[in-house]
């Protein structure tokens, strides 16, 4: 049943005051209303198979790693079919799992390479009441009504070579549409007039590259927006430096240098700390204080960590404690004020798709169809589930009220609710 919500949710939510669940809500865009992986949804389910507390699983055409994305009654998400040339946003009925609408946005006869691990559907939606903004890349941007299906805006405007694929996804802040763009060849973040889809900004990275071939320069970050003392900042990870933003007008705040490219892992915030994963090369975990100016790298870092660090899922913050399973499927939960690693263990599988803490646990997502349920503890691993599914997790979930929407390779779930 659709829920009765004003309009400017979406605002609220996206200048998150610092990493506050919130129940029952809307999960518009990747990683959630809060951007950090966090829901205080009752009633989530911890067992669940093809056969048990399956509400519905509906076949998704094509190929896609964008995450689903929920906005009262509709599941959406993309993906790419005719091996990426039809690109594709399809909408699915949150109670009875039918598709409502699958529509080509774009259509590219020619393509680029890409990595054979990526698709050409990665970049995750974000939605607000009666929008839902698509992105594959450089393969386009678009609007689209959230009734019918149609476009409002497209854009092609923003290219960049991303070598990989595509990966980074949008966000909404205010009227804004904002995006990185950080390919081998040029590396910016912008925004378009969520409107019209015209150019509202456009802020180059200021990174000092030196000789680094263009490899090493192409991230695959998502953007966090938060509020901090009044002011709204925006964190963006690029190869090799961390950056905060004005969102209004794209204006460098401050930048941090890191070690590491290709950076996938969504940073999660609270309370003027910010805590960022590396990227490639040897992943490490950083916190860095906010509320800097300029260069910060030899002012602002509190603490790095290099245990086990992932390259792809990013990482859940639930009280004092960072939540995390390295690619290799090694899950720990580290102290967040000092980065000491608490406990470690051996999960089955490989990881790329991002945990969520849901109804009181935390739920690992492996590239084998396994759910791992963990009850937050500082002092063990407490595992009380091991769900299966067919297929593989390379999406990460959404979760509304007490319901986990789940995408594999092949199917979007519904599971509990």
């Amino acid at each position: 049943m659709r829920r009765t919500r004003p309009v400017l949710i979406l605002t609220l939510t996206l200048t998150l005051l610092g990493g506050a669940c919130l129940a029952g809500t809307d999960w518009p865009q990747f990683r959630g209303p809060t951007q950090q992986g966090q829901s205080d949804a009752k009633g989530v389910p911890l067992h669940w198979s093809e056969t048990q507390g399956v509400r519905w699983k509906t076949p998704i055409p094509g190929e896609g790693w964008s995450s689903p994305v929920v906005w009262g009654n509709r599941v959406w998400l993309t993906t790419a079919t005719e091996n990426g040339h039809s690109l594709r946003a399809v909408c699915v009925d949150t109670e009875t799992g039918k598709v409502v609408h699958d529509v080509e946005v774009f259509r590219h006869e020619k393509l680029d390479p890409k990595n054979n691990f990526n698709s050409y559907a990665s970049p995750t939606p974000v939605l607000e009441a009666g929008r839902v903004y698509v992105s594959f890349g450089t393969y386009g941007n678009a609007c689209l009504d959230a009734t019918t299906g149609q476009p409002i805006w497209k854009s092609e405007e923003l290219k960049l070579d991303h070598k990989e694929g595509p990966g980074s996804s949008p966000i909404l802040y205010k009227n804004l549409f904002i995006l990185h763009c950080d390919g081998t060849d040029v590396q910016y973040v912008v925004a378009l007039d969520k409107d019209t889809g015209k150019l509202a900004w456009k802020s180059n990275r200021t990174t000092d590259f030196g000789d680094k071939p263009g490899d090493l320069r192409k991230a695959y970050n998502v953007p966090l927006a938060f509020n901090e003392n009044g002011r709204d900042r925006m964190v963006s990870v690029g190869a090799y430096r961390v950056f905060c933003y004005d969102p209004i007008n794209g204006k460098e705040i401050w930048s941090c240098h890191i070690p590491g490219f290709s950076v996938v892992p969504r940073p999660v915030y609270r309370n003027g700390v910010v805590y960022v994963c590396t990227g490639y090369g040897t992943p490490e975990l950083w916190a860095i204080r906010t509320g800097g100016s300029g260069d910060v790298s030899n002012t602002h870092v509190l603490w790095k960590s290099k245990q086990g660090v992932p390259a792809k899922p990013s990482v859940v913050l639930v009280g004092n404690e960072l939540y995390f399973a390295s690619d290799a499927g090694v899950a720990r939960c580290v102290d967040a004020k000092n980065g000491k690693t608490l406990w470690q263990e051996r999960l089955e599988g490989k990881y790329t798709a991002s945990p969520v803490y849901a109804g009181g646990h935390v739920y690992f997502f492996s590239e084998q169809g396994l759910t791992t349920v963990i009850k937050p503890n500082r002092e063990r691993a407490e595992i009380v589930a091991e769900n299966h599914l067919d297929g593989r997790f390379m999406a990460s979930p959404a979760v509304v009220d007490g319901a986990m929407f789940l995408r594999t390779d092949k199917a979007l779930y519904r599971v509990g609710g």
